[in-house]
């Protein structure tokens, strides 16, 4: 096979729209990708397309990203896509990297000592100024901090533009008073000879312009970018690609501005939808085909950027009709949560795995009564956020335990020795019945057991080979799946997707967030509303409590965002009466054709049993089947028509012919 006709094979499969971005090999181009677009599959192929027909070396390439999971992902595609070499990391991974190598060399000095989180230095800052600062004071203060540097505020900057810029007071301060304490933090740092996260980026940029020879250098080794995630970057890594970039302009972006979701945290998505001002002849791609969710999520997914007039592509759904959304309402959060329980142990009894339903809130404080009903139902859960899993101190304690043990010799089993030193820091095979921080340690030990019997499984034999992948997988933070349902908040979900999503607490004051009081506030709220929905593929239900506890005023309303979007009394009571199914007129023609199918089976069984078409399903019938598409006897005997005596009758030829699958003679 030519090298050419291999390059051409990096193409098949792609979609028009991902085939162009794949073939865009020269110029700055930016790739509008909506969600579950295959906004990843563009651009890995684009590498690898490059990289196959000699455009790029792949040594030259570094694709950036914002999490470690997903530089992971990019590597382990591109290697497949036969581009292994390509660099694939974090802002901070990428800096770092280079800091490491220059400023020893450079500058003869070491690379400062990383600073894991702030608290510390914080409160230490505080307590040199005189001021008084508890735990909560400490998080914002360090958020306040970081805040400026990703925006490249010094101390003076923020005490000289924080009130015209518009900051909320933060633990009560005054502008002053915080630059102060910014400055009494760069100093504690300086003394202690650490550097922050932020500072990673702040010191390379730094270099690059102080020293001519290092920017030369970065620059002859990389001369092709690509930055996913586009909408997230900040000033301070705008500026820092800005200096890798030079004066090139064989740049890459990938973003939606419809899930800018961490402006609090000083991204913005203003550089990806100014794009084509810093680079007026730039090609520029939408990506509308959504491979993810079901017309029906899709639908609603459009309709809340449409009410909200966001910016961001109006999607396309790929993949065939699911059930409708869903939408509850309940007299309180443990109603609410009750209920959310008992529909995801049927989903569970339906065939859907706990691995593939999420509960997704807007605050983490919203998971305790869903973590209670869950227990109380017997599934399985994981709370997702916070810290990172090997960061996390009993999963450091336990890889430790682990080193120590395999460098001894030893003939038990490494599957038992993992067990007795999992056993050791308070691990067993059975959940805790406790919530929280006892239920979250056990999670992680739990993760790890499963995680070593995986690899122990597949690809290592012995305790040390164990041991090194385990430590591999940390330095890349490659954090493995645990079994059960996903409980994580909205912003933790982002970049994740599952098979039943159930957002729950959608009422006024927690979406939006009753902080959220400007305009762009409430905008970036409705936009992590519309994060939320596209994490589903198929089965969605939206839902609320009008209170908080049981026999409280019923005062909470649900989201002005679902106004004239959630159904009212009503239409509820139509649809539960059946009323509420679509006309022929009204389906897609992939519906029509499901119901001509339906109806060509529904008239060859009437004349085995001799009866009327009608008397086996009704068109009302066979129209609503088309338009919810059930997949498992459940959603089946949902439909309109369909009942305990119909479903055991017909139901598997029925979900045969919405499968696709031709049904056998006399239906089974």
């Amino acid at each position: 096979m030519s090298e050419n006709s291999g390059a051409d094979a990096v193409l098949e499969g792609l979609d028009p729209e991902q085939r162009q971005v794949a073939t865009k090999l020269v110029g700055p181009v930016c790739v509008l990708a909506g969600a579950g677009t295959g906004k990843t599959r563009a651009i890995t192929h684009r590498i690898a397309y490059g990289v196959r027909t000699g455009a790029f070396d792949p040594r030259s390439v570094l694709a950036v990203t914002f999490t470690a999971r997903a530089a992971g992902e990019l590597r382990e595609r591109l290697r497949a896509l036969g581009a292994p070499g390509v660099q694939a990391r974090t802002f901070h991974a990428a800096a770092l990297r280079q800091l490491r190598y220059f400023l020893p060399r450079e500058f003869r000095r070491p690379v400062p000592r990383l600073l894991e989180q702030k608290a510390r230095v914080v409160a230490q800052a505080a307590a040199r100024l005189g001021i008084e600062v508890d735990r909560a004071a400490v998080r914002d203060l360090a958020a306040e901090i970081e805040w400026a540097k990703v925006h490249l505020w010094t101390a003076d900057d923020y005490r000289d533009q924080a009130g015209e810029a518009g900051r909320p007071s933060v633990a009560g301060l005054a502008p002053l008073a915080v630059s102060r304490l910014i400055s009494a933090y760069e100093q504690a740092l300086l003394e202690s000879d650490a550097m922050d996260f932020e500072d990673v980026l702040l010191v390379m940029a730094g270099l690059m312009e102080e020293s001519p020879a290092v920017a030369r250098e970065v620059r002859s080794q990389y001369r092709h970018f690509v930055v996913d995630e586009y909408q997230d970057v900040s000033p301070l890594q705008q500026r820092l690609l800005e200096l890798w970039l030079g004066e090139r302009r064989e740049l890459c972006v990938v973003g939606d501005p419809a899930q800018t979701i961490y402006s609090f945290a000083g991204a913005t998505s203003s550089y990806l939808t100014g794009f084509q001002d810093r680079y007026p002849d730039a090609a520029v791609v939408e990506l509308v085909r959504d491979y993810r969710s079901t017309p029906q999520v899709v639908s609603l997914a459009n309709s809340l950027l449409r009410r909200g007039k966001q910016v961001g592509v109006q999607l396309v759904a790929q993949v065939g009709a699911g059930p409708p959304v869903v939408f509850r309402t309940f007299v309180d959060d443990a109603a609410e949560a009750a209920a959310v329980a008992r529909q995801v142990w049927e989903l569970g009894e339906a065939g859907v795995a706990p691995t593939d339903v999420a509960i997704l809130y807007r605050t983490n404080g919203q998971s305790e009564p869903i973590e209670h009903a869950l227990a109380q139902a017997g599934v399985r859960y994981q709370v997702r956020g916070g810290e990172r899993f090997f960061a996390r101190r009993e999963v450091r304690q336990a890889i430790a335990l682990l080193r120590g043990h395999s460098r001894a010799a030893s003939s038990e089993p490494p599957m038992e020795a993992v067990r007795a030193l999992l056993g050791s820091l308070g691990w067993n095979e059975t959940p805790p019945a406790e919530r929280g921080a006892v239920r979250e340690r056990w999670e992680s030990l739990d993760a790890l057991a499963a995680l070593a019997q995986e690899l122990l499984s597949s690809e290592v034999s012995s305790l040390p080979e164990l041991v090194e992948l385990i430590q591999q997988r940390a330095e890349t933070d490659h954090a493995p799946a645990t079994p059960g349902v996903t409980l994580a908040s909205l912003h933790a979900a982002k970049g994740l997707e599952w098979e039943a999503v159930f957002l729950i607490g959608l009422s006024d004051g927690l979406m939006p967030i009753s902080l959220a009081q400007s305009n762009a506030d409430v905008a970036e709220e409705r936009r992590l509303l519309y994060v939320g929905v596209t994490r589903a593929k198929r089965h969605l239900q939206l839902s609320y409590a009008r209170s908080r506890v049981q026999g409280g005023g019923a005062g909470r309303r649900v989201s002005r965002f679902l106004t004239g979007i959630w159904p009212t009394a009503e239409q509820v009571v139509k649809q539960a009466r059946g009323l509420a199914v679509p006309d022929l007129a009204d389906l897609t023609d992939q519906d029509r054709a499901l119901v001509a199918a339906l109806a060509d089976w529904r008239k060859a069984e009437a004349a085995r049993r001799g009866v009327p078409a009608y008397a086996v399903l009704t068109d009302v019938t066979l129209r609503a089947i088309a338009a919810r598409r059930p997949a498992t006897p459940a959603e089946l005997v949902a439909v309109p028509g369909i009942g305990d005596v119909k479903l055991h009758d017909y139901g598997l030829a029925v979900l045969g012919i919405v499968a696709g699958v031709r049904p056998c003679p006399g239906s089974c």
